[in-house]
């Protein structure tokens, strides 16, 4: 299969190449006045120590009741 080669699926046509990094939409961007913020791609060790610092506050609250 050569990089051209079109793949058809049941509900789009998908490319046999990846895209680029300039077609890659970044996972945030935020625009604040003159402030521009870009996250490309969050690591799961931030995703994994945020969701069990928040379990635990909200764990600490529900318990206070």
């Amino acid at each position: 299969m050569t990089p051209q080669t079109q793949l058809k699926g049941t509900a789009m046509t998908v490319s046999a190449t990846p895209p680029s990094s300039a077609e890659v939409r970044p996972f945030l961007e935020l625009n604040v006045g003159g402030m521009h913020l870009k996250v490309q791609r969050v690591p799961g060790w931030l995703i994994a120590l945020v969701t069990t610092i928040g379990g635990s506050g909200v764990t600490a609250l529900w318990m206070q009741r």
